[in-house]
């Protein structure tokens, strides 16, 4: 007996320079003719722009720029960004996908970004693809002013490299892809690094072993492969042959072995080895108290200091276990401060740290180390609780430590930000 697996049809919908657009409507500007930039002017002229409008890209100006790298004969408009206006648009365009499928076929790849599974609502709408597509895309600018683009693919790969290569140069902003199609199509497009999850760095890696379209690693010998980049060879070969295994099923069903809570800060300035410090104890303090609003538990921590691109070290790095598990700001510290002094350049300017916890997992029950008292971790534990609690009902400021109010403190102001910009209105 033969069964017949149905063949899936995804959707990839990215909208136009999302940022800018939306700056654009809130201006009563068209998206696609106006000139915009969203960057902080309090940054300064080197501050790099969260995003250009579409007509400026057609200037010629990169994405993700500095200030000072647009020409200076270009007149524009300078938007300060607001990153929680931008997720409210994200979420009413959630909504309007909601009106046209169950959430269940709905992947959020990013804010302005989504994988819709329309193979089970063609027949529903009595619709091609490319018809829905066009509907729902429609719909968007109807409700919202953002323009957007769309890839359709047989897989979740096909459809994002439709998007990207195809239908983002496209004059209907949509395009279609499946094995057949791409292979005629793409196979010989250079460089590689256009193609999803491939990055510079791979594609010179690509390019040293001879590799440099995605027939040519279609073609090639998969030993060589899988030497330069061990389990990963397994997904570009996929991918060069236009296939991918993952459905949106799998990435909701996914459960991950082990989880992870992180913290990063690009400073805004040189920061002192001693300022750094400080900016490591306020790290430790956020994390330690969303890891018990959530009641979770860190089994050990890793620490990244980056400094100044003009002084020349590269970034220090270190990861150390912790004794038990814990949440606890007085447990935790000591281990964090320790990495730090171990690891960091005394006499480099520090202009970035990255803190994460790691081996992640429910408190489930207590754990105390031998010279730990019992009491203080739970005077500990109610403690960070009482300030979650006021600063869940007062706001992120209510409460502070003395340290976030010493002048190389960020805390004040990153509790006001959203991804480390502006919230804004």
């Amino acid at each position: 007996m033969i069964f017949l697996v149905k063949k899936r049809v995804y959707l990839c919908i990215d909208f136009k320079s999302f940022y800018a657009s939306v700056e654009c409507v809130e201006r009563g500007l068209d998206p696609l003719s106006a000139l915009l930039v969203v960057a902080d002017p309090e940054r300064g002229r080197g501050t790099i722009c969260l995003a250009v409008s579409c007509a400026l890209k057609g200037l010629g100006v990169k994405n993700r720029c500095r200030v000072f790298q647009i020409p200076s004969h270009i007149p524009y408009v300078t938007a300060v960004p607001r990153m929680k206006r931008y997720i409210d648009y994200s979420a009413e365009i959630y909504g309007l996908y909601l009106k046209y499928m169950a959430k269940e076929d709905i992947h959020v790849y990013s804010v302005d970004e989504a994988f819709l599974d329309i193979t089970d609502y063609l027949s529903l709408y009595q619709a091609s693809p490319e018809d829905l597509a066009r509907q729902i895309m429609q719909d968007i600018l109807r409700h919202t002013g953002i323009p957007s683009a769309a890839g359709i693919g047989t897989n979740l790969y096909l459809a994002k490299t439709a998007l990207d290569l195809l239908a983002k140069h496209s004059p209907e902003n949509l395009a279609s892809l499946d094995e057949e199609s791409y292979q005629k199509s793409l196979w010989r497009h250079r460089p590689l690094s256009d193609f999803w999850r491939i990055g510079k760095s791979m594609e010179a890696r690509l390019n040293q072993i001879g590799l440099f379209t995605m027939e040519d690693i279609a073609k090639s010998q998969e030993a060589p492969l899988y030497h330069a980049f061990g389990r990963d060879a397994e997904l570009l070969i996929d991918h060069a042959f236009g296939r991918e295994p993952v459905t949106i099923a799998h990435i909701k069903n996914y459960l991950p072995k082990s989880r992870s809570l992180s913290s990063s800060q690009m400073l805004p300035r040189n920061y002192t080895y001693e300022e750094g410090m400080l900016i490591l104890k306020e790290m430790v303090d956020s994390l330690c108290l969303e890891l018990a609003a959530q009641g979770l538990c860190a089994g050990s921590l890793s620490l990244t200091v980056d400094y100044s691109w003009h002084w020349g070290p590269k970034p220090s790095t270190a990861a150390v276990p912790l004794p038990v598990s814990a949440n606890s700001y007085r447990c935790i510290l000591p281990h964090a401060l320790r990495c730090y002094e171990r690891i960091t350049d005394k006499n480099a300017p520090i202009r970035k740290l990255s803190l994460s916890f790691g081996s992640v997992s429910r408190e489930t029950f207590r754990q105390y180390e031998l010279f730990t008292s019992p009491r203080e971790q739970d005077r500990d534990r109610r403690l960070q609780q009482a300030v979650w609690d006021i600063r869940r009902r007062f706001g992120p400021n209510a409460l502070l430590r003395g340290m976030d109010l010493m002048e190389a403190a960020t805390t004040r102001e990153r509790n006001l930000q959203i991804g480390g910009h502006k919230s804004g209105q």
